[in-house]
């Protein structure tokens, strides 16, 4: 039989003889038994959630778990967006359109993930005496995402190598800028159709 996953609760908690008991305040209710300690979780309509099994005694909470649970879920999504990294792309002033096409999904797939990406060009022997190249490279492959990302750092020398580093666009700001643009485009084309309707008329009338 599978174990179930996620802490202790309720009857489960049934197994350890005493506990130490947090009430929903968060006040230090004592040590009792888990029998004592489950029937006040349910006069207060609560759930009794071991929180600290290795400690002695076992620390168990009077809490919501279904609340517990999300305020959990919350927090571990928090602390995973914290430790994002910044992913590289490496690619050379050569490298053809068709590979750079690539090279852009996968810096696409990094920023839709909320990753910053640093996009790198690598110049070898006599490449480097036309750094040109490499920013219009770089300048191409920020304009195929200008939907996604900011430029967060400009093209840059830095040594044998250029580098850009690009930002995530929150859905937010690309969103307004979309309806930004439909609400200036949609007035200019209802102007434009009312003046030819109004011209319209007047030749009719004419």
């Amino acid at each position: 039989m599978p174990r179930p996953e996620g802490p202790m609760i309720n009857e489960r908690c049934l197994r350890i003889r005493e506990l130490r008991i947090v009430g929903t305040d968060g006040a230090q209710l004592g040590v009792m038994s888990s029998r004592e300690a489950l029937g006040l979780s349910k006069e207060a309509g609560l759930d009794l959630v071991l929180v600290a099994a290795t400690a002695q005694p076992p620390v168990a909470r009077i809490i919501d778990y279904g609340k517990y649970k999300y305020e959990q879920e919350k927090l571990k999504k928090s602390n995973k967006k914290k430790t994002l990294d910044v992913k590289s792309i490496k690619f050379r002033p050569g490298t053809s359109e068709h590979d750079l096409g690539h090279n852009i999904k996968h810096a696409q797939k990094f920023l839709a993930d909320g990753h910053k990406v640093k996009v790198i060009c690598q110049f070898r022997a006599r490449e480097i005496v036309h750094p040109e190249i490499g920013k219009q490279k770089l300048k191409y492959f920020a304009n195929k995402l200008e939907e996604f990302c900011v430029i967060e750092k400009e093209p840059n020398m830095e040594g044998r190598l250029m580098t850009m580093m690009l930002a995530p666009q929150s859905q937010k700001s690309a969103s307004i800028h979309s309806t930004n643009g439909q609400d200036q485009n949609s007035p200019n084309k209802g102007d434009t159709n009312a003046k030819d309707k109004n011209t319209q008329d007047s030749s009719e009338k004419i």
